[in-house]
């Protein structure tokens, strides 16, 4: 199964997600892999502590290769980085991303990404962290998911974006994925004794958005996680948020 988290607003905690879900994952006895698209590279620095050495051996020398005309071709599993963490991989971002979108969009390598993880073995679950954008690397990886997962971080603004975003999640099943399920929204950094995240939540569902639950709160122990590398189910696995994370693996996997 192929999960992409994926919101064009930044800030809603796409890489958090990702990373702790990909976490819960890999210790339920998955083998799972995350693929970090966004050029910040936050989902990678979060489960490899480090910077990747050289773009080649990064998800930028994947497409690089896509560009090429090699006589033996590298798949994805060339380009994956094993983490501390058991039955957890990533497939790091480098900054190269950038320069490279241009050249991968004039020669129509949309479909490169679901190719190669339609031909990868050895996972059971793939997590793939996108940019604030609905960009080239946005839609490779929504053509390449099999589900969609949308944080909400509980901000007025960013409930009016939401519409927008379902409208080309829409679009792109229609035209390229018709596969591609929108699992619901995970609302992020939620604040239960505040009024207008409760009002928020309401209104996306009466709105029609599948809300899933149960809500992750807001904690400085998410910006602890980051800081040590380590996601929170290695950090703090008696913590709140922590069993929140857990509870909603758990309501992904039996669905």
């Amino acid at each position: 199964m192929r999960r992409v988290v994926f919101n064009q607003k930044g800030g809603v905690g796409k890489s958090t997600i990702t990373c702790n879900l990909a976490a819960m994952a890999a210790a339920s006895g998955l083998r799972t892999l995350v693929i970090d698209l966004d050029a910040q590279g936050n989902a990678s620095h979060y489960l490899l502590g480090h910077n990747p050495t050289a773009a080649e051996h990064t998800i930028a020398g994947y497409f690089e290769d896509t560009l090429s005309h090699r006589i033996y071709p590298r798949g994805l599993a060339d380009f994956t980085h094993a983490s501390p963490f058991p039955d957890l991989a990533v497939l790091p971002s480098h900054p190269d991303l950038e320069t490279l979108q241009g050249r991968l969009e004039s020669r129509y390598k949309i479909y490169k990404l679901r190719e190669s993880l339609e031909a990868l073995e050895g996972y059971d679950r793939v997590y793939i962290d996108t940019p604030p954008a609905l960009n080239f690397y946005t839609r490779s990886a929504l053509i390449a998911a099999d589900r969609c997962l949308i944080p909400f971080d509980c901000d007025a603004f960013a409930r009016q974006a939401l519409e927008e975003l379902m409208s080309s999640v829409r679009e792109l099943q229609a035209d390229h994925n018709r596969d591609l399920t929108v699992e619901g929204v995970i609302v992020n950094q939620f604040q239960a004794r505040a009024r207008l995240p409760k009002t928020l939540v309401e209104a996306l569902r009466a709105d029609g958005n599948q809300v899933l639950e149960p809500f992750l709160s807001a904690s400085v122990k998410v910006r602890e996680s980051h800081e040590a590398a380590t996601p929170l189910l290695h950090l703090a696995p008696r913590h709140k948020l922590t069993a929140e994370f857990q509870a909603l693996h758990a309501a992904l996997e039996s669905a």
